[in-house]
């Protein structure tokens, strides 16, 4: 057999004295994988019915998925909702996206933190996370306990009522009215009138404190939590944190 016919025979082009390799007629196409598929990374947004609130209130989260391509909804797949108060994110609760691609989270946070949603990817779209948003809680319990701390060291005087000196009924009074905007009479027995009535295993730092005689409030207090309250305890004292005393004493829930 002659070169030409062995070049040829073997896909092989015998040019200017050289073999030159031709293409071949077709080639095989790629597989296509299924990360190569999940090309589509989906638009995430979040809007909150709001972002300031107050201890115990609710907040709406609503997380919307849109294809970015045709501008549809991303109506398959699972949504997380993240929170995170000082380092790491936490999964919260996990939902699945609606025909709309909205899902929608109802959370009462405890105290301020970060927010934000995951979703998880499914069939023809990437994972992806939102950005995050801060959700503040306003604590007017906080507010209190700070507020009685300020005034330690003043001294008892009766029928005082601030803001350099107090008996106990006007301490408490002069304390919420200027932390929380309640306003309370200058009387312990009345001060146990006000508020939500708590039991005294459920009792929260910043509740008010009656101590009675029987069922009359002779002494107030604001509970600072174990086991301790601030109080202007008597005269020839002065306005200080002590050990809760005696046990006939209602709790009452200001803020």
């Amino acid at each position: 057999m002659g070169t030409g016919s062995v070049a040829l025979s073997l896909g092989l082009c015998l040019c200017a004295g050289q073999l030159v390799a031709t293409p071949a007629a077709s080639a095989a196409p790629a597989p296509v994988t299924a990360a190569a598929a999940a090309t589509v990374k989906p638009k995430l947004t979040n809007s909150y019915n709001r972002r300031t609130v107050s201890y115990g209130s609710t907040v709406k989260v609503t997380a919307k998925l849109i294809n970015p391509r045709t501008g549809k909804a991303v109506t398959s797949g699972k949504v997380k909702l993240q929170i995170r108060g000082n380092k790491s994110w936490k999964t919260w609760v996990t939902k699945s996206s609606n025909s709309k691609g909205v899902v929608s989270f109802l959370t009462k946070p405890g105290s301020s933190m970060y927010y934000r949603t995951v979703f998880a990817g499914t069939k023809g779209f990437a994972q992806v996370r939102s950005s995050q948003a801060k959700i503040t809680v306003r604590n007017k319990a906080a507010k209190v306990l700070a507020e009685a701390a300020k005034h330690k060291g003043a001294p008892y005087r009766f029928g005082a009522s601030g803001p350099n000196r107090f008996d106990c009924s006007g301490y408490t009074m002069y304390v919420y009215k200027k932390a929380a905007g309640k306003k309370l009479p200058h009387k312990a027995n009345s001060q146990q009138r006000y508020g939500k009535a708590v039991g005294k295993g459920s009792k929260k730092a910043g509740d008010l404190l009656v101590f009675r005689s029987g069922s009359y409030g002779t002494h107030v207090g604001i509970y600072a939590g174990g086991g301790y309250m601030w109080a202007a305890p008597h005269t020839g004292d002065r306005v200080k944190k002590q050990k809760i005393y005696g046990k006939n004493y209602v709790v009452r829930r200001l803020v």
